[in-house]
């Protein structure tokens, strides 16, 4: 508040209005030089997003079109509520396969379509709920608690999780286990090797080697980004024709199918409030709401120090709440900031969150015009592109970095990268962060301490075992405990000194 100390009442208002609305802080002084910059970046995310849109609604266990929708509504919101200049909108991969993970345990996402979708938008309204109450209350340390080592090992598991779960459009097998652990998958994998499609198999694998190569192309060629960035979509528009020149001739390759026109419809109605799975609704909410805010933050701020200007964390988690909490009355589900959008957004020459808007209005032209051209989309493409947006998760060099610097940071990184592989997604996450938070209680409860010494000549007191010259002042044991002194540790901070 301290910006508003002496400011006449008018410009008190201004500045409120700037604070809550930070589109006001840039707009004015908008140019056409800055929108020639956002305009060619806003074209480009759109790109990634569209086709990343269908895959992540398909991830998600939702129609394809909920995709778009939640690549149309939510980056307007954050437009004119987020600070970043740089973070692109949109589903994410990690936020969308915990949505459908959590939910298809109460919920089957084939057989009672209608409830899954209801409780998708009522987990994302709880999620947006979540994160505005922490941005107000400003509790953003919670999000703390996903230290390094748990996301490091908790993306990796779900990049293993989502890769083998597009096993299914990657053989066209269309019996397949809705369980998420590694053992189901493979089990349903070659169980059902009759259903295995050549004509899937290849036409997946062709696709797959052209995104890899792109992504790999543009890592080593940063330059050129746009290689990567546009390779999906080209993808889904090579795929697309191909399917529509032999419609019919070869019915083993799956395709989405007729789409919906028109821009989003309201989910006000839909939103689910009865007792029987408003728990699941409630808990799915808080945990997709707590990785999406990491994430998104994470990406907000990594950009923000290339560029040299600040993020505010409180306002971050405000923007991106409303944004959610809107999102789940115009039939979206959970939307965040995501690396890859971002880097390519970034990369693109984005100046300001006008970018987003930019990338709506050509989702937009795609929900008003251009959905009858993605009938013929097959989901093998889909899955391909999932897979190469998921890769990027599992990061090797992180991994021995933590290997080398902590040991137990190792440890906790395998349990959440274990647990989401073979026991669920939820499970592995709350197991690392408890075994945190048990590291945490017992640096408070059984804390080090040192004996200090003084070096000779000096008014410097250094531990004993480091400092070979240190030496002990005759008659006094002079000792640095490495945490306060409370109630939890007292007791064993006497039995040390006995």
């Amino acid at each position: 508040m301290r910006q508003f100390k002496g400011q006449p009442f008018g410009t008190k208002i201004v500045l409120a209005a700037q604070y809550v609305f930070p589109i006001l802080q840039w707009l004015p002084q908008y140019s056409l030089k800055l929108f020639k910059s956002d305009i060619i970046s806003g074209i480009t995310i759109a790109s990634l997003s569209i086709p990343q849109g269908i895959s992540y609604a398909k991830l998600a266990g939702l129609p394809p079109s909920f995709g778009l929708y939640s690549s149309f509504v939510p980056p307007l919101v954050y437009a004119v509520l987020g600070s970043s200049k740089d973070l692109a909108i949109g589903p994410a991969a990690i936020t969308s396969l915990v949505l459908r993970s959590m939910l298809t345990q109460g919920v089957s996402a084939t057989s009672q379509p209608q409830l899954f979708l209801q409780l998708a938008f009522t987990s994302t309204l709880f999620a947006g709920v979540f994160q505005a109450a922490l941005g107000i209350l400003r509790l953003g340390f919670i999000i703390d608690f996903l230290s390094k080592a748990i996301l490091v090992g908790f993306m990796a598991g779900v990049a293993v999780i989502v890769s083998l779960q597009q096993l299914k459009s990657l053989l066209g097998i269309t019996h397949f286990t809705k369980k998420m652990t590694i053992v189901d998958v493979l089990s349903s994998v070659f169980s059902n090797i009759h259903e295995w499609s050549w004509q899937t198999i290849v036409m997946g694998a062709g696709f797959l080697i052209l995104l890899l190569l792109a992504r790999q192309f543009s890592l080593k060629k940063p330059k050129y980004f746009w290689v990567s960035a546009g390779a999906p979509l080209l993808s889904v528009i090579t795929s697309t024709a191909i399917l529509f020149a032999i419609r019919g001739k070869h019915p083993a390759i799956l395709v989405i199918g007729k789409l919906p026109e028109g821009v989003n419809p309201p989910s006000v109605k839909m939103l689910y409030f009865e007792a029987t799975h408003l728990g699941l609704a409630i808990k799915t909410g808080i945990i997709v709401g707590i990785l999406s805010l990491t994430e998104s933050i994470a990406v907000g701020r990594t950009f923000a120090a290339i560029r040299k200007y600040k993020v505010d964390g409180n306002k971050e988690m405000i923007a991106i709440g409303l944004m959610n909490v809107i999102g789940s009355t115009t039939s979206c589900f959970a939307s965040t900031g995501s690396f890859s959008r971002t880097a390519v957004n970034h990369n693109a020459g984005a100046k300001t969150a006008m970018s987003n808007i930019v990338m709506s209005v050509a989702v937009l032209v795609t929900l008003l015009f251009l959905m009858p051209l993605l009938h013929y989309t097959p989901h093998v493409v889909l899955g391909a592109i999932i897979v190469t947006a998921v890769i990027g998760f599992v990061d090797i060099p992180a991994a021995y970095r933590i290997w080398k610097i902590d040991k137990f940071d190792f440890v906790v990184m395998l349990t959440a990268f274990f647990g989401v592989i073979f026991i669920s997604v939820e499970y592995g996450l709350a197991l690392a962060v408890g075994l945190s938070i048990l590291r945490i209680l017992l640096q408070i409860t059984r804390p080090k301490t040192v004996m200090l010494g003084n070096i000779p000549g000096t008014r410097l007191y250094r531990d004993l075992h480091h400092y070979n010259q240190a030496t002990r002042i005759p008659g006094f044991l002079i000792l640095s405990i490495e945490a306060p002194i409370n109630f939890a540790n007292i007791t064993y901070l006497q039995q040390r000194l006995v």
